[in-house]
C-alpha cells in the first residue's frame, strides 16, 4: 500500500530534513508552539525561497499551530489572542505553500456548557480567512476538550457546518491522543468519518501509556502501548498523508517509517 509517510521536523531546514529521512512530506511549527508573538519563518532564505524550494524538491509542507491556541474557550483573555494567532499562522502557513495547517480543539473550562465551546468554533471559522485548508486535531486529555471524544467532535462539527468557509475545514487524526483519549483504534476512522465526513492528515504516533489514560505522551512505534495492528490499520483505513510525531531525529524516524511500512 502506497502511503505518503513523513515526520514531524526541525524548523529551521524543513526540506533537508525531509531529504535526511527520504519522506515526501514533513511538519514543522512556526516558530515557538507556546508563544503568542506570533509565527517566525526561520528558514534562511525566507517563506517565499521555502515554497519555491519544496515545491522543486516534491515535498509537501505541513504547519502545526501553536499548543497554546484556544478558540474555544469562553475566557476573553485565551480566545481574542488564539483568533489572531491562528490567523497569522494561517498567513504564514500560505505563504510558506502548506498543504494544511493543524489546530487542537482546545477546551472549554470546568463549569462551561460546551455548546459555548462549539458556538466558539464557529465564530472562529467565520472570523478566520482561511487560505490553506485547516485540520482540526483531535486531542488526549481533559473532561472539558474539544476534540478528546467522539460526541464533542460531533458538535465542533455540527456548529461549524453552518460557518462560512466550513468547506476549507479539514479533520487530522491523532493515533495517540485517540488511544489515550478513550477511542478504540479498531473503530476510530469509521467512527470520525461519520462525524466529519474525511480525515486530511494522520498523526500516527504509539502511545507510552494505557487506553483512556489521558496523557499525550508519544513513542516510537512497537516500544509503546499500542497493538501494532491497530496503528497499520489505522493508517490503512485512513488512506490519508501521514506524519510521524514520534521521539528522535531522522534516525529514529525512517526506522518508524520502515516498521509501518512492513505492517501496511
Amino acid at each position: 500500500m502506497a502511503v505518503a509517510i513523513g515526520a514531524h521536523v526541525d524548523q529551521t531546514d524543513p526540506v533537508a530534513e525531509a531529504a535526511a529521512r527520504g519522506a515526501g512530506l514533513v511538519q514543522f511549527f512556526l516558530g515557538d508552539p507556546q508563544s503568542y508573538k506570533g509565527p517566525v519563518v526561520t528558514y534562511a532564505d525566507g517563506a517565499a525561497a521555502l515554497k519555491a524550494r519544496a515545491v522543486e524538491a516534491g515535498i509537501d509542507l505541513y504547519v502545526h499551530a501553536p499548543y497554546i491556541i484556544n478558540v474555544a474557550t469562553t475566557n476573553n483573555r485565551i480566545r481574542i489572542p488564539s483568533r489572531k494567532l491562528l490567523q497569522q499562522h494561517m498567513d504564514t502557513a500560505a505563504e510558506v505553500g502548506a498543504k494544511g495547517l493543524i489546530v487542537h480543539g482546545g477546551h472549554v473550562n470546568k463549569d462551561d456548557d460546551p455548546a459555548k465551546g462549539f458556538d466558539n468554533w464557529r465564530k472562529a471559522i467565520e472570523a478566520t480567512d482561511i487560505k490553506v485548508p485547516l485540520l482540526i486535531e483531535n486531542t488526549a486529555g481533559g473532561d472539558n476538550a474539544m476534540a478528546r471524544y467522539l460526541d464533542r467532535i460531533a458538535g465542533v462539527w455540527e456548529a461549524i457546518s453552518t460557518a462560512e468557509g466550513a468547506e476549507n475545514v479539514g479533520f487530522c487524526l491523532d493515533t495517540c491522543h485517540a488511544h489515550a483519549g478513550g477511542n478504540p483504534l479498531e473503530t476510530v476512522v469509521e467512527d470520525v468519518r461519520k462525524i466529519t465526513g474525511r480525515i486530511d492528515l494522520v498523526h500516527c504516533n504509539d502511545s507510552r501509556d494505557e487506553f483512556d489514560s489521558g496523557a499525550d505522551r508519544h513513542a516510537n512505534f512497537g516500544a509503546g502501548r499500542i497493538d501494532p495492528d491497530l496503528l497499520a490499520g489505522v493508517v490503512r483505513d485512513a488512506g490519508a498523508p501521514v506524519i510521524c510525531e514520534t521521539p528522535g531525529g531522522a534516525e529514529e524516524h525512517t526506522s518508524d517509517f520502515a516498521w509501518l511500512r512492513d505492517r501496511l
